[in-house]
């Protein structure tokens, strides 16, 4: 369901033909009697560039002339997943598309499943940056997205013999026909080398930073269209470049390897995203990239501002720079050195205007993800940027002290630098600190975040922290994902649907009462339950029942997210249907996917438990198919795509208090799949929204969760003994059960959440039992569970990423009028 109407103009058909035909000769130089499907795709894709781009052109000049105040958003990554179906619904011609190429014999189905994911990110931080310029775009709003140009981004993930392995991505081997490269557009990043302190005339010292390595940044931009063409913004990502390609000297000498070492460096910089940081090489390549990306960045807005006002007295004014989480942190001491060395501001004006105009988001409770930084790297690496860190730091602690702080333990708790275990700089302490406000991104963690890991600097600054709760774009995940079921609601409702989904969605809340709606509503999910049993067969060679209960955990793979607490549950789940093979079972498909860090063994070995899990049940002839388990690979949006609106139930199971927001809880939601979870993240607000009826809620609360914390109390004899299920379940995963090749292979993990179960899955195992029954029962009453599918989908729309970005625009960025409420 696009939101064209059901006449197509034959003239717009005609035009956009002729317009492929055009591209296919002169760009991508091919006779259509002899063109493969990648070259359609790179022709269609050019097409539709086009016409993105002039809008782009003068939504860009309209800007220009209006001086609209501009949002940077600084990001690590930018999951934006394919485009082509994305810029063709957007810009209103996705019909007309399709039409024009059915007249010349290519199928854009077939086509646009050609298009490789962009490897720009791995999770949901990026799928929310992805989210947020779509709708900045939709909304209006003039904004840049900053970021890298991975060459081979994350991984990609195979799966051999159960285990993860990782592999090159390669999705720019085709090239990227959505990018301009930009090489005009180019700055030098310094690294490394001295500070050398000048007097000026007034005896004031000057810091002047003889850098030892400079790597260019080269810009590649892509527009981002919003709904219906409203505006075009531009994603600008970096590519990394030596100063000199290679040394002619040194190779014409013989040393044809050596030659090109400062080509390999540099480009390291913008080859993988996350490279492991358990070596100090893997911790130095880290920080590269993080001041590489942040340092072109704002390097390019403040040449932009300049170009535009004349001055950077102004800059909070008329720029608002958003950090995505602690990644872009440095971008604090970066533009003090930039507005104090480069452009001759004092020191308290300097600050005064980069607190004014930075804003960071935080998304995270977890200690480890709050990045530190040795301060000898920092030293080496970084040298000016440290010593401005440590002035910031005297006069952020000098200015408590002025006001009566003298608590020391208080001052070191909010310092910039952690001195126990070796003294390393506290990156998301400078961004609160360096930050006019900081947000939380559901209403939960951002309480926590106030009672956690920042209550000694909200303590101080009561102001500062705000809540923003996360959303995404239906236009993405509902008209795209879910055509079918798009136009199943445009039917009921009305087209205003399509424009208007935050209001218009409730307009549905009658037709959960009506049994037809509901079979409708069935009729779709099963339709799509049908194209992912597919193209699980096809892929991975394994039949599922599409009428049986599909249920979904797909995220990253990590011990708080609780893909454990499932596979226990499937085991459990298993081991009755053995026991009582006359039950009344109910069909259950679970369908997991994610990937694991490259260095994080003990998540790797859960993809492992899974896939031997997965491989005992699947081979088990006494199941009889009530109970299959699948593990897709590689999971990415496009899969995402396909999986979500097939999804039934919806695992959002992680411990409480630890899971910052979710985003995969809403799409799934929108698309009428149940949502099986603890009180976390935005699952609390989306019970508040969608009613408890309606969801399956469990486990220990984020209050409960830190008692137990504060006490200790992770050893789980106590719940393992007091639940005879749980205690089989473990015996035999201990046993060997599922690991006849190697009977002690999960001893450990076994062992691990017996004596410390950090995570509390033993502690959680009984209540998610219980709510799996509620589950079935719910399921084996049709009217309740399609009742409560489509209140799942009515009363979602709060959580749109439009709505969320409103709230950014004119409470922190001051870029749109106040919101109401």
């Amino acid at each position: 369901m696009t939101q064209e109407s059901n006449a197509l103009d034959p003239e717009a058909v005609s035009a956009f033909r002729e317009a492929v035909l055009s591209k296919l000769t002169y760009s991508v130089g091919k006779d259509p009697e002899h063109a493969f499907d990648h070259d359609w795709f790179e022709a269609i894709a050019l097409a539709a560039r086009d016409q993105t781009t002039d809008r782009w052109m003068a939504h860009t000049r309209k800007s220009y002339q209006q001086g609209k105040k501009r949002v940077y958003y600084l990001s690590l990554e930018f999951l934006i997943g394919r485009l082509l179906i994305d810029s063709l619904s957007n810009l209103g011609i996705l019909d007309i598309a399709r039409e024009a190429l059915h007249g010349l014999n290519v199928d854009l189905e077939r086509i646009r499943a050609l298009e490789p994911d962009a490897a720009l990110g791995n999770g949901g931080l990026g799928r929310l940056a992805a989210c947020f310029m779509e709708s900045m775009a939709t909304l209006g709003v003039a904004a840049h997205g900053y970021g890298i140009r991975y060459e081979h981004g994350l991984f990609r993930q195979v799966i051999v013999d159960g285990w993860q392995h990782e592999q090159t991505e390669t999705w720019l081997d085709f090239g990227n026909p959505w990018e301009f490269e930009r090489p005009e557009v180019s700055y030098l990043i310094g690294f490394g080398g001295n500070v050398v302190a000048v007097p000026d005339e007034q005896g004031k010292p000057q810091y002047f930073w003889n850098w030892a390595e400079g790597v260019r940044a080269i810009a590649y931009d892509t527009p981002i269209v919003g709904w219906r063409g409203a505006s075009v913004n531009t994603l600008r990502l970096w590519r990394a470049r030596p100063e000199a390609d290679f040394h002619l000297e040194r190779f014409n000498a013989g040393d044809h390897i050596g030659a090109f070492s400062e080509l390999a460096r540099a480009e390291s910089i913008s080859r993988v995203l996350y490279p492991a940081d358990s070596t100090e090489a893997g911790q130095e390549l880290r920080l590269r990239q993080e001041y590489f990306f942040v340092a072109a960045s704002l390097q390019d807005l403040l040449r932009r501002h300049l170009k535009q006002r004349g001055t950077l007295d102004n800059l909070p004014e008329f720029a608002a720079i958003q950090l995505n989480d602690t990644h872009p942190a440095i971008a604090v001491a970066e533009l003090m050195r930039l507005l104090v060395d480069v452009h001759g501001y004092g020191w308290e004006h300097g600050w005064r205007l980069t607190v004014a105009t930075l804003s960071y988001t935080n998304h995270t409770l977890l200690p480890e993800a709050l990045e530190t930084w040795p301060v000898g790297l920092m030293e080496r690496m970084l040298p000016r940027h440290m010593q401005i860190i440590y002035m910031i730091n005297a006069n952020h602690l000098d200015a408590l002290r002025a006001r009566e702080v003298h608590d020391f333990e208080l001052l070191r708790a909010v310092s910039l630098i952690e001195e126990d275990n070796g003294r390393r700089v506290r990156m998301g302490n400078l961004a609160f600190v360096g930050s006019h406000r900081v947000n939380g991104v559901s209403a939960l963690h951002t309480d926590l975040m106030r009672k956690t890991v920042f209550t000694h600097l909200h303590g101080l600054y009561p102001q500062r922290i705000t809540n923003k709760t996360n959303g995404i774009t239906f236009r993405r995940w509902l008209y795209q994902s879910n055509p079918e079921l798009t136009a199943l609601m445009v039917e009921a409702v009305g087209p205003q649907l399509l424009d208007d989904p935050e209001n218009r969605l409730r307009d549905l809340e009658p037709f959960a009462e009506d049994a037809d709606f509901r079979h409708r509503f069935a009729a779709q999910r099963l339709h799509n339950k049908r194209l992912l049993a597919a193209q699980i067969k096809d892929t991975m060679g394994i039949e599922i029942d599409p009428h049986a209960l599909f249920d979904v955990q797909v995220k990253r793979i990590h011990e708080y997210k609780r893909q454990l607490l499932n596979l226990l549950h499937t085991v459990a789940l298993y081991q009755a249907i053995r026991a009582d093979p006359g039950g009344n079972w109910v069909p259950r498909v679970k369908i997991l996917a994610g990937k694991a860090a490259a260095s994080y063994y003990q998540a790797k070995l859960i993809i492992k438990l899974a896939n031997d899990i997965a491989r005992t049940i699947n081979d088990d002839p006494t199941v009889r198919g009530l109970l299959k388990v699948v593990f897709i690979p590689n999971y990415n949006v496009s899969k995402a795509e396909r999986i979500i609106p097939a999804a039934d139930l919806s695992e959002q199971i992680s411990t409480a208090g630890l899971e910052a927001s979710g985003t995969s809880n809403m799409k799934f939601a929108l698309n009428g799949a149940l949502t099986i979870g603890t009180l976390d993240g935005a699952n609390v607000e989306m019970s508040e929204q969608i009613g408890l009826d309606h969801m399956f809620i469990f486990g220990l609360t984020a209050q409960q969760v830190d008692a137990r914390k504060r006490a200790g109390e992770f050893n789980a004899e106590a719940s393992i003994i007091g639940s005879p299920r749980l205690s089989e379940v473990l015996s035999a995963i201990r046993g060997g059960a599922f690991s006849a090749d190697d009977p002690g292979r999960y001893t450990g993990l076994v062992d691990s959440i017996t004596w410390h179960d950090t995570y509390l899955v033993c502690a959680d195992f009984e209540a998610y039992w219980q709510a799996q029954l509620e589950v079935e029962a719910r399921w084996r009453d049709a009217d309740s569970w399609w009742r409560s599918s489509v209140l799942n989908s009515a009363r979602t729309g709060w959580f749109s990423s439009d709505r969320t970005i409103r709230e950014y625009a004119s409470d922190i960025w001051k870029v749109l009028p106040p919101t109401e409420g």
